[in-house]
């Protein structure tokens, strides 16, 4: 009887890799979900805060606990000057995201959880809430080490949002530039099986820990096709510069078969549910700060590019603009990514540590067919 040929799925596309209790992509109604909450909501009435706690503890917290996991997160943010020496190190022409994996592993051998059992779930979950206390400080005083600046220590009183914009800055930002940060960290905190979250499950999956896990997605993350896509997309618009180019820009580059960063999904047919929230809150920002010219070209480009190819702005396009606005620095665009998705991945390594069998998929071999050694001296 002949052997059926294996199914094969170019870039795993829809293949069901995996079982989640973490969220959910309602493609239909183009809606995300963790843990059973719509991130409209999370975004619109809750926090960063309340909604890592969610990602990690599997509910939301009552007050009580919040009051004590944003204690718990205070008390964890500082990181040792070890860390902050190996990230100097690195030279100067990096990127933030090779810098940031540096710290990040470098991290790994201070923490208290360091030697335990890789299946230990409270340990794991220990690891997890102190890597997301660290991450602000780590992308924050990384890109001064790197720009000849001291180092500053969070302040207590902030949140993640908060004290990520005063150790960047030194000094502390407005309500509303922090709220916007703040946002920005709901929605890009967890979207499933992603390319880095994936990464990060199958670095777990070997029993290696959570701290190389992180690693594993934060080098995912850096790619352009993934988390990278927010500094080509303003890059972009940079590009454009003008309202009046907006349009021919667009046409011409699609003319020439050249990808627009900052559009389309491959888990969302209608929008990507993201994308409004982030871009109601740039366009006022713009507004308050009297400068709506990146919002006017995101509008024009967005409807060359609906009428065109039928294809939606996804998170990264108004998450662009709207850091720009901020006056954060276009190669910490991808970092804040990873201050935010950190808790995703964590969630993820500990659901996978937490019921776990090694990932190891097949390939189809498409190689030559045996043939013979042939000596040296005859080839």
């Amino acid at each position: 009887m002949a052997t059926a040929t294996p199914e094969y799925s170019p870039g795993l596309a829809g293949v069901i890799a995996g079982i989640s209790k973490i969220s959910d992509i309602d493609i239909e109604k183009s809606r995300l979900i963790y843990r059973g909450y719509d991130v409209h909501e999370l975004a619109e009435k809750g926090s960063f805060e309340e909604t890592a706690f969610l990602l990690l503890y599997g509910h939301l917290p009552k007050k009580s606990e919040l009051e004590e996991f944003e204690r718990t997160l205070a008390s964890e943010r500082t990181v040792p000057d070890y860390v902050y020496q190996a990230m100097a190190a690195v030279p100067d022409n990096a990127h933030p995201m090779d810098q940031l994996k540096v710290g990040v592993q470098a991290l790994a051998p201070s923490d208290p959880d360091y030697d335990a059992d890789p299946l230990d779930h409270d340990a794991n979950v220990r690891k997890s809430v102190r890597l997301t206390a660290k991450m602000g400080a780590l992308v924050a005083n990384g890109w001064r080490l790197a720009h000849g600046q001291d180092v500053i220590q969070p302040d207590p009183e902030l949140n993640t949002a908060g004290n990520f914009l005063y150790m960047l800055n030194g000094q502390k930002a407005d309500d509303y530039t922090v709220k916007t940060i703040d946002t920005s960290l709901v929605l890009y905190a967890e979207h499933g099986f992603n390319a880095s979250t994936f990464c990060a499950r199958v670095t777990v999956s070997s029993l290696s820990d959570i701290y190389s896990g992180a690693v594993s997605a934060i080098g995912t993350l850096k790619g352009k096709l993934h988390g990278g896509a927010n500094e080509k997309a303003m890059e972009m618009l940079l590009e454009i510069g003008e309202p009046e180019n907006a349009e021919k820009y667009i046409r011409d580059k699609l003319a020439k078969k050249e990808l627009i960063m900052g559009f389309g999904h491959r888990e969302y047919r209608i929008s990507d549910s993201r994308a409004g929230i982030m871009s109601q809150m740039g366009k006022e920002l713009g507004r308050r700060l009297g400068n709506t010219k990146w919002g006017d070209i995101a509008d024009i480009c967005e409807r060359v590019m609906k009428e065109e190819k039928n294809l939606f702005p996804n998170v990264d396009f108004p998450a662009a603009y709207t850091y720009y606005l901020l006056g954060i620095p276009i190669p910490l665009y991808t970092p804040i990514f990873a201050i935010s998705r950190i808790t995703g991945w964590c969630a993820h390594m500990i659901e996978q540590l937490d019921n776990n069998r090694i990932i190891r998929p097949k390939c189809i071999y498409d190689g030559e067919s045996l043939r013979p050694y042939v000596p040296i001296d005859q080839r």
